[in-house]
Formats: structure tokens, sequence, C-alpha cells
């Protein structure tokens, strides 16, 4: 059976376990070049091609995949893409993006005959190496009916929400929800261990109850283990994130209290020092628990 030529841009912890499910699943690969080597030869050797440009890249794929920290980002990588684009190819952001930028995006790609999908990511890098991704989908049903194959070799999950930018939305919400409860449990420990309650019998009572979650027991892996890469999201990204759903609050002309509050949490846990790329989101509670005055 013939299949569509995939390029992948993005080759970091969740978009190398993601190329090398579209690999084994037999689509011809085409990876940009990087100045991290490890996973571009690990691909290369087993099958994909190499690309030194997002030009040849482009001209040698009918769907491209995008995995980049934000939309600045995208944006550079869609013009070095535009100009060698296959008529007709498909351009998948995987990215946790600003909606308003993807549809600015997917016109300009839909006025040189190409398309956009905007596919951001729901899980862990290791569900990303084991093809358990989930994706909240924004792409014309025409559009989203092509890549849905390729979607499927690295997502267990697939919602298809609506039109471009809809899936960006989406996965706003969904970050606004998961990084509320970061700040939530981060300050929630800062108490209890001011009150005189250890994190280790604070997670004695919440584990296993209505308040346990999986991303309770993700965030607690370094709470109550020490595990420092219990969920590899940097601190950078979540606020980040928390920006972008700001300013599509503020598009909407919604008050968003709670999402301001929890961007403040996290700004300034980035701006005491937690702005490196192995500061991730469940240390926030080191930086809640100092600005408590908590060593």
């Amino acid at each position: 059976m013939d299949r569509q030529c995939v390029g992948f841009v993005g080759l970091g912890l969740m978009g190398s376990g993601m190329a090398r499910n579209i690999l084994a699943a037999g689509y011809p690969l085409t990876v940009l070049a990087h100045r991290n080597r490890a996973p571009v030869e690990a691909l290369v050797t087993e099958g994909a091609t190499e690309a030194e440009s997002l030009g040849a890249l482009a001209a040698a794929s009918d769907i491209v995949h995008i995995c980049a920290p934000g939309s600045p980002q995208v944006e550079e990588i869609v013009a070095g893409l535009l100009p060698g684009l296959r008529p007709g190819a498909v351009v998948i952001d995987c990215s946790t993006a600003d909606p308003t930028s993807t549809v600015v995006l997917a016109e300009k790609l839909e006025a040189a005959g190409c398309h956009m999908a905007d596919a951001p990511l729901g899980g862990t890098p290791v569900q990303a190496e084991a093809g358990e991704l989930s994706t909240m989908v924004g792409a014309s049903e025409e559009v989203f009916a092509r890549i849905r194959p390729v979607l499927e070799t690295w997502a267990a999950t697939i919602v298809h929400l609506g039109p471009s930018g809809t899936g960006h939305k989406m996965k706003l919400l969904n970050n606004f929800l998961s990084l509320g409860y970061a700040a939530l449990y981060a300050e929630a420990l800062a108490l209890s261990r001011k009150v005189g309650i250890s994190t280790q019998e604070f997670d004695s009572v919440i584990r296993g109850g209505r308040m346990d979650c999986g991303f309770y027991r993700t965030f607690m892996g370094y709470a109550v283990e020490g595990n420092r890469e219990a969920h590899k999201f940097t601190l950078t990204n979540a606020f980040k994130d928390l920006r972008y759903l700001e300013a599509m609050a503020d598009a909407a002309q919604l008050p968003n209290p709670m999402g301001n509050a929890v961007k403040n949490s996290f700004a300034m846990a980035h701006a005491d020092g937690g702005d490196g790329p192995e500061d991730y989101v469940p240390h926030l509670v080191d930086f809640v628990a100092r600005r408590s005055g908590l060593g």
C-alpha cells in the first residue's frame, strides 16, 4: 500500500518517540538535521532520511509534523517550509501554541494550496515512545480523515474537535486544569508543612481518596519520592502556556482570575530561578516552599 511521506521537525522528549512510531508503522520518514545529533542519528539508523534544511524536508513530505516550544518557533518553521511544500501538503502542529497564531498560519497555508492541522499532545515521553499519547485535533473533516492513520501511529486517543485552532484552544484548557492542580498541590504542601503535617502524612490521606488522580501521582513522584524526572515538563513551558491561556481569555472577553493566579505561581517560580531546561513542573513545590519560609 502506498503511504504518504512524513516529515518531522522537533525531535525532543516527545517528538523522538512519535517519529519512531511513524517510522515503525512503515511510513517513509524525513527528519531535520539538528545540533542534538542523538535522536537524528538513531532514527536514520532505523531507516529515516535526514534533511539538511526545512526546504529539503518540505520537498520530501506530504505531511509534516512540528513539535516546537511555542508559536514564535512554529511560525518560523512554517515560514521555512512554505516555499518548498508539495501541493496539498498538510502541516500538523503538535506544539502547545497560541490559537490566534494557528488560525493565521492555517490561512497562509490554504492560500498556498496546502493545509494546517493542530494536534497538540497529552501524555508523557514514555507514552510517546509507546505510541499511547492522546491528541485533540483542529482540522477540516477532509484533512482529519487524511491524517488520522498517521496520528494513530503515535496516539491511542484522538478527538477531532473542529476547524484549525480548536485543538490548541482545548490544549490550553487542558493545561489550565493540570497546571492549576500543580499550583494547588504546591501551596497545599507548603501549608501542610507549616501546620506540622509532613508531605508523607499529607500524601497518605490524599492517595487513594476522591482527591487522587493520575496527575496527582505524577506530581507527587517528586514531592514524596524525590524523582526529579517524574514529569519532564518545564516550568518555562508551563508559564508560556498560561500566558497563552490568558491571551485566549482576553480575546474572549472572559474574566480569568483563577488562570491569572495559577500563571502568577509559575511566574514567581520562573523569576526565582526555575527557568532552566531541567526545572520541571513538580519542582514548583520547592519554589513555593522557599517563598513560604520553608527550607
